[in-house]
């Protein structure tokens, strides 16, 4: 028996001691790269950078082999080699960078950690007579197979993309949206950008999506939705010309064959986005007309 309770002492003094000299530092510190290299492998993981990452990670291999049996040649190749690999990775993840920084920065870090700080209180980015105007436009042309490309402007500008189209600023009603996707009319193909309550520009050319996981039975109109969702917060619906299905494309997600509930519980979603500046406080609590 001492000599079980010997072990045991040993083996808790082994285990307790580092974690006595654990400080807030360092709890701190492992939450940060847990979080970082989460974030990582999730952009990895939902960017073509996997594809990327294997290949490095055979290079990888292939270099230990040469350090491994030391053959000189290689290693000086290899050596001079490493400064041009690594700005060739930052040209070749350019695209995948930049919407990583981007969704970083759409992310409201200090308010949803301190919400005391809050200073911003929401508003309507539309009025609900422009969701039931939408929505009535959606289905009509859903059940007569108008093929549509329907983009609802949130908090990115999306001015470089109203430019590619011709500008109407006009405001949203169902009968000017079927209108504009009737056939053969002038402005039917391309997409229509909505701002606010307001039709901004119609015949509009947006950026495709590379995604290689989106169904290869999706033509150019879906990945035009679901593109222009990537690249920039907006909602894009999309009414499919072959199957009359309505569809979402959100932060470069599609969801297909919603019905009209579901398309206004996105869109009620998106009315209170935007934000304005209001009052310091230091307690988040309930004010007038809130709930």
């Amino acid at each position: 028996m001492s000599t079980i309770r010997m072990w045991f002492r040993n083996y808790l003094t082994w285990f307790i001691d580092p974690i006595s000299t654990i400080t807030l530092t360092n709890v701190l510190e492992i939450i940060i790269l847990a979080f970082l290299v989460y974030s990582i492998l999730l952009w990895i993981k939902n960017t073509k950078a996997w594809t990327l990452l294997k290949g490095i990670m055979v290079l990888v291999v292939c270099v230990s082999i040469v350090y491994l049996f030391q053959m000189d040649t290689l290693i000086y190749i290899v050596s001079r080699a490493i400064d041009i690999a690594i700005i060739a990775a930052l040209v070749i993840f350019q695209p995948e960078l930049r919407r990583a920084l981007e969704r970083i920065g759409e992310k409201q870090i200090f308010s949803s950690l301190f919400p005391m700080l809050d200073i911003r209180e929401t508003s309507e980015l539309f009025s609900d007579r422009t969701v039931n105007e939408i929505i009535k436009a959606t289905f009509e042309m859903a059940r007569a197979k108008t093929g549509a490309l329907i983009v609802i402007e949130q908090n990115n500008r999306l001015d470089e993309y109203e430019r590619t189209g011709i500008t109407l600023d006009s405001v949203v009603t169902s009968q000017l949206l079927i209108n504009i996707f009737e056939h053969n009319t002038p402005l039917h193909d391309g997409a229509v950008i909505i701002r606010g309550n307001r039709i901004t520009a119609a015949t509009c050319y947006l950026p495709l999506s590379d995604n290689m996981m989106l169904s290869k039975e999706l033509g150019t109109r879906h990945r035009a939705g679901v593109g222009i969702s990537e690249v920039t917060d907006s909602l894009t619906v999309i009414v499919s010309e072959e199957t009359g299905w309505v569809s979402v494309a959100y932060k470069g997600e599609l969801t297909r064959n919603i019905s009209q509930d579901t398309l206004r519980e996105h869109l009620v979603v998106l009315q209170n986005k935007t934000v304005a500046p209001r009052k310091f406080k230091f307690w988040k609590g309930w004010n007038k007309n809130e709930t």
